[in-house]
């Protein structure tokens, strides 16, 4: 099997530099070449600025910096001869079939034989881009196709011909996702693939039935949101991201490429409005604004909507509609079924969009779970479209379709009085076109724990944690609160789990499937003592969480923390506390309890300095290692990617990142199989302080910062009791402090911070608005 060891992009657009950093991002050098620009001085200008744009990216293409260097720029009339080279070749130019096929012909003059070519081709049939190619080539050619952005998008479309190789389509599918992360779904060779396919059309579908039933766009956006399990952007803030312009070279591709009979025609016609938005720069977020604005006459930036009948802008009235509402409890299939605007707009829209979906099978997939996956992953609904027929009742969305005359899908019909999904002996199984109900397969290695769920029971839970079984003498500590946020429930089991552990497994896994790994401790728990005017309480609940800490960390088995998404404050403390962590690489750690006017209180402080004392590559002297723990603290540093958290030391260089989230618990539990065998826990550590000197050197640059203008008068109050902790309080530098010490030092500082009026507006504002403030 082709392994690949080094690859080149051609076309260093936003989706060929986002590709190429998404293969520098798992260690892999690659090549970013494109054209010379007519009379360019640099021939590499194209590349090297894409390279740069990398760089300056927010959110950030590379996971680090470093990453860049990884990237080597070049020209396709210089350098096409690095390809001989290359294991992979990738080509992300103009979606135009002649142009494509033309570099195919220069890449074939010096590919060697065995490199794997693909296209990045959006809507492009295979058939179409292969058109005179030679056998060999044909034989290592294949579609990729990556979405934008590329780090953060998890689909990757593959695509491959009647020719292609059984080995080459492994090589890529086994690099793209255990190196890049990517979930790989198989289509068929069809216009659009999957998910664009069936995406372009509800976008399309969405704008044409909000102008003709004159829905405002607002009233849209609320409808095809939530509700429907899709991102609070809807339809029109999707379409301001994605750019307007965009959306009239798809609309033309797939009018073009789908035959006579397709319900795309039904819907495919370009307003006047949008052409008129698109003339006058009014193209989205990146232009002027689009379906919305923020008003630029407006000192304040008023958030403006467009008006779809007069093309005017309007303040935005956010509006709140009955069947919306009803959503909440009854969900989407409540939402449909309601007579106001809103409801009948989703309707119109997403039974449209369903049907299309079930009309596609076998089309464009043999399975309902591919569709859904490729929805899911592509465009970001929470449940593709089977899942969301599923929770309607497959039966009502027929009858529903037969009562307003509309056509039912034969897949749709077939499964009758069932559901496209079911669990059948503990094993999610899914409704296939030609076989029935066949088990929903997943990639050799991966574990989930929703599979480990569906065939057992916990082995203890309570209403924000569980404890699992997986296999091989682990067990798996499962956070599951709004958020992850941890709480006195979550406490408790924590330390019921170590109980039941250290009696009945070899090692602890902490994980979760969750959106967030934890986003900290619930803050709107302390509350609760200021309402009452009960601060005695404060004081437990730290040692509370003190207490679970500590024996997470001196627990007498393993315990790995395999976190993905946020973990903030309470949830990187886990981490700090655990003896390995085996991380997905968008993991986003910190320890940012300053954000709400308090210091880390359950042992962030202490596992910080137990860190940057003992590391090698510091300075000598128990001050810089102090002056780096304040920095990190006091400026609540989050860390972007798991590469970036080993710069912090909130990962440390013998943890673990996985690529693909989808394989991070089986990651983690071999990695914690491996700590099991002879484990033996660490031993408390005693560690030297500089005590008064290093806080007030850390309180005069405070004061600085103060003076500048960059601290507010409270930013200085946290900022001081986190100096007297990291210092040591009263220590002298000749003595030692211990972790309990710490602790102590932590809980005093955290239980005062709680009491001041100051630190209570910010929790208050925080759990209001989910921002900081500053006061």
């Amino acid at each position: 099997m082709v392994e690949i060891r080094q690859a080149a992009v051609i076309g260093a657009g936003v989706m060929g530099a986002g590709i190429a950093a998404q293969i520098a991002n798992a260690g892999t050098p690659v090549h970013l070449l494109d054209i010379v620009p007519d009379g360019a001085d640099d021939r590499e200008v194209i590349a090297k600025g894409a390279i740069a744009n990398l760089l300056k990216a927010n959110p950030a293409p590379l996971m680090h910096k470093r990453n860049a260097s990884l990237i080597t720029p070049g020209n396709t009339e210089d350098h096409l001869d690095r390809l001989k080279d290359c294991d992979w070749i990738i080509e992300a130019v103009i979606e135009n079939p002649a142009i494509k096929r033309d570099l195919y012909g220069r890449i074939a003059a010096v590919r060697k034989e065995q490199a794997v070519l693909s296209s990045n081709t959006s809507t492009i049939p295979l058939d179409v881009l292969t058109e005179g190619m030679d056998d060999t080539m044909r034989r290592h050619f294949l579609v990729t196709h990556f979405f934008n952005p590329p780090r953060y998008m998890r689909l990757l479309e593959l695509v491959t011909g009647p020719d292609t190789l059984g080995d080459v389509t492994s090589a890529i599918r086994d690099f793209a996702d255990k190196s890049l992360g990517k979930s790989v779904v198989d289509c068929k060779d069809t216009p659009g693939f999957i998910a664009n396919r069936i995406g372009t059309f509800w976008l399309q579908c969405a704008v044409v039935e909000a102008i003709d039933g004159k829905v405002d766009v607002e009233t849209a956006d609320a409808a095809i949101g939530r509700p429907v399990g899709i991102p609070n952007t809807g339809v029109f803030g999707l379409l301001d991201l994605v750019g307007l312009d965009l959306m009239p070279h798809v609309l033309a591709s797939m009018e073009g490429a789908l035959p006579a009979g397709d319900a795309f025609h039904d819907v495919h016609r370009e307003p006047e409005l949008i052409k008129r938005l698109i003339a006058d720069g009014y193209t989205g977020r990146k232009g002027k604004g689009g379906f919305y604005r923020l008003n630029p006459s407006d000192g304040n930036k008023t958030k403006q909507a467009l008006d779809l009948q007069t093309g005017d802008y309007y303040d935005a009235r956010r509006p709140k509609p009955d069947s919306v509402k009803a959503a909440r409890k009854g969900g989407p299939r409540a939402l449909m079924e309601h007579s106001d605007p809103a409801g009948r707009y989703a309707w119109a829209v997403m039974s449209k969009t369903l049907a299309y979906a079930a009309w596609l099978i076998p089309e464009i997939a043999d399975e309902p779970a591919a569709v859904d996956e490729a929805m899911r992953l592509g465009y970001n609904w929470k449940f593709g479209p089977f899942e969301l027929i599923d929770k309607l009742g497959p039966a009502w969305f027929a009858a529903k379709l037969r009562a307003e005359g509309q056509p039912v899908p034969a897949f749709l019909d077939r499964v009758g009085e069932g559901t496209f999904y079911r669990v059948q002996d503990g094993v999610l199984h899914q409704f296939s076109e030609t076989q029935g109900y066949i088990p929903v397969t997943r990639a050799k290695g991966v574990l989930m724990l929703a599979d480990v769920k569906r065939r057992a029971k916990p082995v203890a839970s309570n209403r924000s944690a569980s404890l699992w079984d997986i296999g091989d003498g682990v067990a798996c500590l499962e956070f599951h609160s709004k958020m992850n946020s941890l709480n006195p429930f979550t406490l408790s089991m924590i330390n019921k789990s170590i109980d039941i552990v250290q009696r009945d497994y070899k090692a602890l896994v902490i994980y979760n499937e969750g959106s967030q790994f934890s986003v900290g401790a619930n803050v709107g728990l302390l509350l609760i003592p200021a309402f009452l005017h009960a601060w005695f309480l404060v004081g437990p609940l730290v040692a509370m969480g003190q207490k679970a800490y500590k024996r997470l960390k001196f627990a007498p088995f393993p315990v790995v923390s395999a976190p993905s998404g946020l973990a903030l404050g309470g949830g990187c403390e886990v981490l700090l506390h655990s003896d390995a962590v085996q991380a997905n690489a968008e993991t986003y750690t910190g320890l940012v309890e300053g954000g709400v006017g308090l210091v880390p209180g359950w042992g962030g402080c202490k596992e910080m300095l137990m860190r940057w004392t003992a590391n090698p590559r510091r300075k000598q002297g128990p001050m810089p290692a102090v002056i780096k723990v304040f920095e990190t603290i006091a400026m609540a540093v989050v860390a972007t990617s798991a590469a970036e958290a080993r710069d912090h030391l909130f990962l440390r260089d013998g943890d673990g990142i996985s690529m693909n989230r989808d394989r991070l618990l089986a990651d983690a539990k071999a990695r914690a199989l491996e700590l099991a065998d002879g484990y033996a826990p660490p031993e408390p550590r005693d560690i030297q302080l500089p005590g008064p000197t290093a806080r007030v050197a850390m309180e005069l640059a405070v004061a600085g910062f103060r003076k500048q203008g960059k601290a507010t008068p409270h930013d200085v109050t946290v900022a001081h009791a986190l100096a007297d902790v990291l210092s040591g309080g009263d220590t002298d530098m000749t003595e030692t402090v211990s972790e309990d010490d710490l602790l102590a030092l932590e809980r005093k500082a955290f239980v005062k911070l709680i009491r001041t009026p100051l630190t209570l507006a910010r929790v208050k504002h925080m759990l209001k608005t989910g921002k900081p403030l500053r006061n």
